[in-house]
């Protein structure tokens, strides 16, 4: 079997460059990468579709053919050529869509089309529904986030409805996950939450019915447990040791924030909860793990403009409650470093925060419990689900007095919340486990091919009046 994974903007390479140092980058690319090597492990073949990028700023994705250092006989990265040369933003990739599916479909002129495709993010669900217009070939949907949820975290309304439409295309990502969620065999959601509170959003109406069991498979991802691990493997020393010269207090428990330096990610609000509690200060002091410099206090130039707009505030922060001295940042150039600062950390009895607005998995704080951190987490999202029954702290992530009060308790009950955590994800979340249930949805979907009526064309007559209501309420 062959199995395409569609990702237009996925700047996937072996080395995972620039993981964290731009928002189309992160959870949703190991996601892919993890679960193609699973499913190679079990004897598939993976093609990941993306774009080629020539972009002296962004080198390392111009090669047309590449893999992954690993089962390299399996698993490609087939990079396409289409919207020029240059790296994209998300946003500004929609136009050239059409231009994907004919390349794809040229790819796979001589040797014929891959069995199925798996859709990744709302801008591949729009390919994913051409393909199968134009081809037949079925797919499923995985959202990694969805542009409803988006749009109610930033707060969008009527008065800013202009400025936000020309920034996040949410008319057209709307309108290419209801495409999505019609068109595909299966919506594939990571958590419960997510299935039937996400894609039960009002904006979805009419798209899919979240009630219908055969519509939707909860399928959880997984962590490496290769790299994220309690046991430190002989070859940590020159890891260990560019950890350890980042980090001046080793010994002493810190709360470790690890994402990308986006505002829905909120990373300042935990420098709000510290600001706000002394007796967060007096129990630990803050790793913020932010890729690309060393020192953010002197060489912010170094990042983009968007993460420097994230970090100018929080910075700005730090100096005027005085807490400079307490705050430490950690540049981290690999999963297996960021590995190795998690059991570094968590010897000391630290805690791994998770401050999102919204997350609809959170895989960060799966593979930081798997490596000894305890967890204290957003109650928005899979994360509630998670760390639910005691496994974890859940906070309000817009309330720094919550956030406070959570991570001290987490920091006071370390030991035990830690072991309940890292228990929790070697019983629940493994790549092999998550391959193997895709694996499963696969081959039942080749088996009975989904008719799809025509109602799916028209599902998105009515979002111009969705909208309108949504705005209304707003």
């Amino acid at each position: 079997m062959r199995i395409a994974f569609i990702n237009p903007q996925g700047n996937f390479d072996r080395l995972d460059s620039y993981l964290t140092e731009h928002p189309d980058f992160g959870g949703q690319l190991v996601y892919v990468k993890e679960l193609a090597l699973a499913l190679a492990r079990r004897g598939v073949d993976v093609d990941i579709l993306t774009r080629r990028i020539d972009d002296p700023q962004w080198p390392g994705f111009s090669d047309p053919l590449d893999d992954f250092g690993e089962l390299t006989e399996r698993v490609r990265i087939v990079r396409l050529s289409f919207g020029g040369d240059g790296f994209l933003a998300k946003e500004r990739l929609w136009p050239h869509l059409p231009a994907f599916v004919e390349a794809i479909e040229e790819f796979y002129a001589q040797s014929g089309l891959p069995d199925y495709f798996t859709a990744h993010y709302a801008d591949a669900a729009a390919v994913a529904v051409q393909l199968r217009q134009r081809t037949g070939k079925g797919f499923t949907l995985t959202g990694h986030s969805l542009g409803a949820q988006k749009m109610d975290k930033l707060g969008v309304s009527a008065a800013n409805f202009e400025v936000m439409e020309a920034r996040y295309r949410f008319s057209r990502r709307l309108a290419a996950e209801r495409e999505g969620m019609t068109w595909a065999d299966t919506v594939i959601t990571s958590t419960s939450e997510e299935r039937f509170e996400q894609y039960g959003h009002a904006l979805y109406a009419g798209a899919v019915d979240t009630s219908d069991d055969a519509r939707f498979r909860v399928i959880p991802p997984g962590i490496n447990s290769r790299i994220f691990n309690q046991d430190p493997g002989s070859d940590e020393a020159e890891d260990l040791s560019r950890v350890e010269a980042q980090v001046p207090f080793p010994d002493q428990p810190h709360v470790v924030v690890s994402s990308r330096l986006d505002p829905k990610k909120n990373v300042a609000g935990v420098v709000e909860a510290f600001a706000g509690s002394q007796g967060l200060r007096d129990s630990a002091r803050l790793a913020l793990f932010v890729r690309g410099t060393d020192d953010p206090w002197q060489d912010l130039g170094r990042l983009g403009s968007e993460e420097r707009e994230v970090l100018e505030p929080i910075l700005a922060r730090i100096e005027e409650t005085g807490l400079r001295e307490r705050v430490h940042f950690l540049n981290l150039g690999s999963q297996r470093q960021l590995a190795c600062a998690y059991r570094l950390l968590a010897r000391s009895g630290s805690v791994f925060a998770l401050p999102s607005l919204f997350e609809p998995f959170g895989l960060a704080p799966i593979e930081a419990a798997a490596c000894g951190l305890a967890v204290a987490a957003t109650r928005n999202g899979g994360p509630a689900e998670i760390f639910a029954d005691g496994v974890g702290e859940l906070f309000d992530p817009e309330d720094a007095a919550d956030m406070a009060a959570a991570l001290q308790r987490a920091l006071a009950d370390q030991e035990t919340l830690a072991r309940r955590a890292s228990r929790r994800v070697a019983e629940r979340y493994t790549w092999d486990r998550t391959a193997e249930r895709y694996l499963e949805v696969i081959e039942a979907n080749l088996e009975q091919a989904r008719s799809i009526g025509t109602q799916a064309r028209q599902v998105n007559a009515n979002l111009d009046s969705l909208l309108a209501d949504y705005l209304g309420q707003a």
